[in-house]
């Protein structure tokens, strides 16, 4: 039988439309979230709204946090008004967010000092897919936990990877998928570049590539986004964008592996940072290859 009652702590572009759903598939949720406004709706809608995490949780029940960083993670778990005390023995926190594996296993160890376990299950796809139950959930850590987690897990996406026990381990994957979707990024956005220098129509390129050889999500989606250079409003910001490239360059270093196209994707996204492009979608970094190429473009 299924945990009823979930605590869900981030309530952002991603957060609020995961947390709606465990209210639809009839979860009893308590939600907390910095700003008030977006647990406020929640709360319209049928959610308990916490005024701290340590109060949204239930001892021995399970929370959910989806947060922009490691430091915003580890304040809510293990801060001053941290809940990982409150959970305590036979709690469960899974953790969604893109943060460093070492985070991960700090985390773990911590929560096991309280009795309580620790899955982490950061996701691909951007808000849309939230909203649409359409991410794809990749998970590791103990392997009761885990199960225990899975209901939560079907009320929000498409399908679930697992990585094994290491709590690390999912998000090494994540940041090793983030790497390869900025990199798609920065090729297609070069390519159009390339393209419309030499007369060629973006949209047409991004349709043809599309849907021949390479009909696959991240050239479509991207692709289309970036050869109509929708870039406002953001899904994912150019500022949490360079957090994921700092959080590949660490690991890479701690791992031995020279990762040059990585070096190459955080200093297009400092350069837009520098440029005053933070706010923006993380793929505006098509603007500072399109300024190379002596194209100066605004965002559409």
């Amino acid at each position: 039988m299924k945990d009823t009652s979930v605590a869900f702590i981030g309530l952002g572009r991603m957060g609020a439309h995961m947390a709606r759903h465990l209210l639809v598939a009839g979860f009893d949720l308590s939600v907390h979230n910095r700003s008030r406004g977006p647990a406020a709706r929640l709360g319209e809608a049928g959610a308990r709204v916490a005024q701290s995490p340590a109060d949204a949780v239930a001892p021995g029940g399970i929370v959910v946090t989806v947060l922009a960083n490691d430091a915003a993670l580890e304040a809510v778990t293990l801060g001053e008004a941290g809940f990982a005390p409150a959970l305590g023995a036979g709690g469960l926190h899974i953790s969604m967010s893109t943060v460093a594996p070492e985070t991960s296993r700090r985390l773990a160890r911590e929560h096991e000092r309280h009795g309580s376990s620790f899955v982490a299950a950061p996701v691909f796809g951007r808000p849309d897919a939230a909203a649409a139950r359409k991410l794809w959930i990749c998970q590791s850590g103990d392997e009761a936990a885990k199960q225990r987690a899975r209901p939560v897990f079907e009320a929000l996406g498409q399908g679930i990877f697992d990585f094994g026990t290491d709590p690390g381990a999912a998000n090494v994957l994540k940041l090793c998928g983030n790497f390869l979707i900025f990199a798609a990024v920065e090729a297609l956005a070069e390519a159009f570049a390339l393209a419309e220098k030499a007369g060629l129509d973006r949209r047409a390129l991004a349709s043809f590539f599309g849907q021949t050889m390479f009909a696959c999500p991240a050239y479509q989606n991207y692709g289309r986004i970036i050869a109509e250079r929708t870039f406002d409003p953001p899904g994912f910001t150019m500022e949490l964008g360079l957090k994921d490239m700092r959080l590949l360059r660490d690991s890479a270093e701690a791992a031995g592996v020279p990762m040059p196209i990585g070096d190459l994707l955080r200093a297009r996204l400092l350069s837009g940072m520098a440029q005053g492009r933070g706010g923006l979608d993380f793929t505006a970094m098509e603007m500072s290859s399109s300024a190379d190429a002596g194209m100066h473009q605004k965002a559409g």
